[in-house]
């Protein structure tokens, strides 16, 4: 179903002399929903808002309680994770009152979107082309690939060579990296610089003076975020952003095993 109010398309719908109070209405195409809501609401004992459990579903019910007229400290707002039977269940036996923190972090992102777009799209249409937009995120990140494009276009290259080899010792083999010549750095900037190296150390004897043994701990990777996915995905399987977030949702909603729960 997702939103059912947003703000009005056709002006700001912010008051910034206001507090920035924003101005909702019902979104084009959604007036059936809320009309099929109110009529069963009002023949219901009581009103659950199972929307998404994150900050766009937290929103999403509590504009369905503003819109329902349900009183805000009724504990009707259930969350669950996975579509299963059991999860479902035991999410009524939890119900809580809607997190007015996510719902304001949600109304403040929504704000702060209408506000940038609303104020800089015009002058991106003035001065660069028609139909351009600008936004709360893809602006500032616009800024931070053109600072580092100047970056790179600035950036003087400078040649520098790396000397390795392969060693070994009974039957172990290692590989070391040329760091320094008698205790002192030498820079390796051209290819003269390493044939000079290579000319002393052809041929040398070399021993191993110190050995540093020390424990490394490997933590597992962190959980996929949404732009984790979408690039593992894409690097790994060749998946657009699109049919990847389908196939993520299809795994939310399970699996259907016919006549058997559904595997989540």
């Amino acid at each position: 179903m997702g939103h059912v109010r947003d703000l009005p398309r056709s002006q700001m719908g912010v008051d910034t002399e206001d507090n920035y109070e924003p101005k909702y209405i019902t979104i084009r195409g959604k007036g059936p929903v809320v009309k099929e809501l109110k009529k069963h609401a009002k023949k219901a004992k009581k009103v659950f808002l199972a929307s998404d459990p994150d900050r766009e579903g937290e929103a999403i019910a509590w504009h369905l309680s503003k819109i329902l007229e349900l009183e805000d400290s009724k504990e009707n707002r259930v969350v669950f994770n996975e579509i299963t039977k059991d999860a479902v269940k035991e999410s009524f036996k939890h119900p809580r009152e809607i997190e007015m923190d996510l719902v304001d972090a949600q109304q403040a992102r929504r704000i702060l979107d209408r506000l940038v777009g609303y104020n800089i799209s015009p002058v991106l249409w003035k001065k660069v082309k028609k139909g351009l937009s600008a936004g709360r995120v893809q602006s500032v990140a616009l800024r931070l690939v053109i600072d580092r494009e100047n970056e790179i276009r600035n950036f003087n290259p400078e040649e520098y060579w790396t000397i390795e080899g392969e060693f070994r010792y009974k039957k172990s083999k290692f590989n070391a990296k040329f760091l320094h010549y008698k205790n002192k750095p030498f820079k390796l900037n051209t290819k003269k610089d390493v044939e000079k190296i290579t000319t002393v150390l052809d041929g040398d004897q070399f021993e191993i003076t110190n050995v540093n043994k020390k424990e490394k701990t490997r933590n597992p990777a962190n959980p996929f975020t949404t732009s984790t996915l979408q690039q593992e995905a894409a690097r790994k399987l060749n998946f657009k952003a699109r049919k990847t977030m389908m196939v993520a949702q299809q795994l939310y909603e399970g699996i259907d095993l016919k006549n058997r729960e559904l595997l989540v």
